[in-house]
């Protein structure tokens, strides 16, 4: 495995942690305008959506996480290939793209709660 090889996950971690970030930042602002709007007037609908926007923010926060880790175990393979550790190297790459995985996971798994969410807001829609 050469310097580059672990260099090419830079832009797509990079990119996946802006994503997630976004995808943080729409749901924390929906939670504080739904819970001013559950406060004002309580009703089964928003409380059910404030539980499930906030199993999804908890899915977020790993994914983050999991992503990030595998962003310093790329890094770090890419520092043990500077310094010649090649076995080395290749285990870390080989728990970065892990990690990555994991990640990956997870958001689909999010993606299935947000359409769950969607379902709740059109329960009553027919």
């Amino acid at each position: 495995m050469e310097l580059t090889t672990p260099a090419l996950l830079f832009p797509a971690i990079s990119l996946l942690m802006l994503a997630y970030t976004n995808r943080f930042m729409v749901l924390a602002q929906l939670i504080r305008d739904l819970y001013a709007k559950y406060k004002e007037n309580p009703d089964e609908v928003t409380k059910g959506q404030l539980h499930n926007l906030k199993k999804r923010i908890v899915i977020i926060k790993n994914m983050q996480i999991f992503g990030g880790l595998s962003f310093f175990f790329c890094v770090t393979c890419m520092f043990l290939l500077f310094f010649n550790f090649l076995i080395l190297a290749d285990i870390v790459f080989g728990i970065s793209l892990l990690l990555l995985l994991v990640s990956l996971a997870l958001l689909v798994y999010e993606l299935q709660i947000s359409v769950n969410a969607l379902n709740i807001q059109l329960k009553d829609f027919k």
